[in-house]
């Protein structure tokens, strides 16, 4: 297949999926593995377009950051509580990320792995689905730093490819008695730190082949694949919160379910 045309689909993919919990990084693997692309030579790019993903949030929520900005500036309470529990929720990732980077390295050249973790998140789902009784909607600026810690530290199952980091911290959160909407526009922000930090040490690790362009994968596509990934996650980003703020979790369960059942089955023939 072209390597535009792949770009562009697997922008898409990582658009749509992003801040869905249903895993990206797990369908992005999935679709190497049954379109018959070469996983490792897309590894870095299904990485660096997550930025894309992560940008849209950014533009999504600029008024939230501007006024955490301006709040920072006056020392309010609850602006620097909003930063301090962002912080507090990433530390867990950044120690574990480096301490097991090699093993999740090896964990994303595996797509039954990823059909299984994608069958798993879904039942979790749909058991914290039944069982959760989260609270009124707060904010992230005035989240007890315990449940932030809690978030970040469920954030780290996210490192097994198909488990979904969104996933992970939405559903983590609510059985930890925060409201929807908090819940997900807590995985919304958090992704930012995360994201940045694992792209930023995928982009280090790679950083000979890209400055080289020896690669068949180029700046140029992975350039493609941002502008994608971001155009659709700002539209799939309005949509989810809107959705969630006042419907369950229960489609995205069954949907995790079906795919990981079917990726399975077609893996193994």
């Amino acid at each position: 297949m072209n390597l535009i045309i792949t770009a562009i689909l697997l922008g898409i993919v990582e658009g749509l999926t992003e801040f869905l919990p249903v895993s990206s990084t797990g369908h992005l693997i999935l679709a190497s593995e049954i379109f018959g692309y070469d996983a490792q030579t897309w590894a870095v790019f299904n990485v660096v377009i997550q930025l894309g993903a992560i940008l849209a949030v950014v533009v999504f929520y600029w008024r939230t950051f501007w006024a955490v900005a301006m709040g920072l500036l006056r020392l309010e309470p609850t602006a620097i509580r909003f930063v301090v529990n962002l912080l507090v929720a990433f530390m867990p990732a950044v120690v574990l990320g480096l301490l097991f980077k090699d093993q999740i390295h090896v964990l994303l050249g595996s797509p039954r792995v990823v059909a299984w973790a994608l069958i798993a998140g879904g039942i979790a789902i749909l058991v914290i689905e039944r069982v959760a009784k989260p609270g009124a909607y707060v904010g992230l600026g005035q989240l007890p730093l315990r449940q932030a810690f809690g978030v970040g530290v469920i954030q780290c199952l996210a490192m097994i490819p198909g488990v979904s980091r969104s996933g992970a911290t939405i559903m983590g959160a609510l059985a930890m008695g925060i409201d929807r909407r908090t819940a997900a526009e807590f995985s919304f922000f958090l992704a930012i730190p995360t994201m940045l930090g694992a792209t930023t040490l995928e982009l280090w690790d790679n950083r000979a082949e890209l400055i080289a362009g020896s690669g068949p994968v180029g700046w140029t596509h992975i350039a493609i694949g941002f502008v994608v990934a971001f155009v659709v996650a700002l539209a799939v980003i309005k949509g989810f919160v809107s959705y969630v703020s006042r419907s369950g979790f229960a489609p995205f369960a069954w949907y995790r379910i079906v795919v990981g059942a079917l990726a399975i089955y077609l893996l193994g023939r």
